[in-house]
C-alpha cells in the first residue's frame, strides 16, 4: 500500500530536488521503503499517472501477481514508477 502522505511526501522532495545528477539513488535514500522504477514517459502505456511534477510522471505498480503492473488503487501499490517527461521540441 502506498499512502497518500507517502505519495504527497514523494512530490515534493520531487518539486525540491528532481533536476538532481543522482536522483535515482538520492529518491531511494529518502524513500527506502519504496519500490522505485525509473524510466521515460514515452515508454510507460498507460491513461494517466497518478500524478505529476517537477517534469515527472509517478504511476502505481502492483506486484501481487507473478508479473509488474500499473494499477491506480493505492491500496495494492507496492511501488512507483518515475516517469521523466521528456520536453517535446
Amino acid at each position: 500500500m502506498i499512502s497518500t502522505e507517502q505519495l504527497d511526501s514523494v512530490k515534493a522532495w520531487l518539486a525540491q530536488n528532481g533536476d538532481s545528477p543522482s536522483l535515482e539513488t538520492e529518491l531511494r535514500g529518502a524513500f527506502d521503503d519504496l519500490h522505485f522504477t525509473f524510466c521515460s514517459d514515452d515508454d510507460v502505456i498507460s491513461d494517466k499517472p497518478v500524478a505529476e511534477v517537477a517534469g515527472y510522471a509517478l504511476y502505481l505498480v502492483d506486484s501481487s501477481q507473478h508479473c509488474l503492473c500499473l494499477t491506480t488503487d493505492p491500496e495494492g501499490a507496492s511501488g512507483l514508477v518515475v516517469a521523466e517527461i521528456e520536453e517535446e521540441d
